[in-house]
């Protein structure tokens, strides 16, 4: 993001209100919007000495370029380490990315072979997403992914075949109805395994914490825009990184309920219709279009839950923060995504 670039001049976070929801929808829509994929290398470049010679006061104001220029960074580039993020596992690729997984997933009749192979190929692609894009203050080892891998995969294999042989035993409910818990099965496997694989994968921040900064006063921001102050950490707050990766366990439950519920119960009913009885080589592109439509929507509905630079009341974290919060007595760090 553009805070990993040089220059001590902050540029605005957003276009957008992000003190309110739909400030930050606008503004995620931005952060995972695809078009930005298709930026090559020049135009990063490019984008990076436009946002850099603002930094560096060489540019006075905001043009529409500039914020074009923002917009690659923010779906680019890491903001701790500035480097840019393995391609697939942006969040501008996010939907891409998922969407064959997510249909694979979703397919009617999968026997127990197809559940496992598609939600270990799920949780891989969760493991390599969360990785990528976690708060990098507190490096996660090799072990600690491995283990965390392991873990996700077995609990979301456990839940899905586990509900996978349920379902059928549930004798009490018409054929439909057990037809439609059946094809919720992948949806319960996901949501439980997507939330325990943030909190296995991002658990060495809990353990160690993460950065915490001052929320600046305008006065400070100016200072440092002239070099005459610099912004330096608080120190680590394991509260705060509790805080992180609950709410980015809780936003990829929020993604995932519209994406694995939607798509599945509304194919259910396209598959009693007459046009698609006479035409079942469709049900695989409907089912890929239904997906698809609803993760271009969810995704930035999800990700404005929370905000991604989180600001919360220094006497919130432990007693060494208190009395040192900035602006209003607050503190902020990097949720992650």
């Amino acid at each position: 993001m553009t805070s990993s670039l040089p220059g001590n001049r902050d540029l605005p976070v957003s276009q957008y209100d992000l003190s309110t929801y739909w400030g930050r929808v606008r503004h995620s829509a931005d952060i995972s919007d695809p078009r930005t994929l298709l930026t090559s290398s020049a135009g990063l470049e490019h984008a990076k000495q436009l946002v850099t010679s603002y930094k560096q006061g060489k540019i006075q104001d905001m043009t529409p370029e500039l914020w074009t220029a923002k917009k690659i960074i923010d779906s680019t580039l890491h903001p701790d380490t500035g480097q840019p993020v393995f391609l697939p596992f942006r969040m501008s690729c996010f939907v891409l990315s998922n969407l064959v997984v997510t249909a694979g997933m979703l397919t009617p009749g999968l026997g127990t072979a197809g559940t496992l192979a598609w939600q270990v190929t799920n949780q891989s692609l969760n493991v390599a997403i969360n990785f990528s894009n976690a708060n990098k203050s507190s490096p996660l080892s090799t072990q600690t992914i491995v283990q965390s891998y392991l873990l996700a995969v077995s609990a979301s294999c456990g839940v899905a075949v586990g509900l996978n042989s349920l379902v059928p035993r549930l004798k009490r409910l018409s054929p439909s109805a057990r037809v439609t818990l059946g094809r919720l099965v992948p949806f319960a496997a996901v949501v439980s395994a997507g939330a325990l694989n943030v909190f296995l994968m991002r658990g060495e921040e809990i353990r160690r914490g993460i950065d915490v900064f001052p929320v600046l006063t305008e006065d400070e921001k100016r200072k440092i825009e002239t070099g005459e102050e610099e912004i330096k950490p608080l120190g680590k707050s394991k509260k705060a990184a509790t805080l992180a990766v609950g709410e980015t366990a809780l936003s990829r439950v929020i993604n995932a309920t519209p994406i694995m519920v939607l798509p599945p119960l509304i194919l259910v009913r396209l598959q009693q219709t007459e046009w698609l009885k006479r035409r079942p080589r469709m049900t695989t592109p409907v089912n890929i279009g239904l997906i698809f439509a609803t993760s271009i929507f969810a995704l930035p509905l999800a990700l404005a839950a929370f905000p991604q630079r989180q600001a919360v009341q220094a006497t919130s974290l432990e007693a060494e923060f208190h009395n040192r919060g900035g602006k209003d007595g607050m503190v902020e760090f990097n949720r992650g995504i």
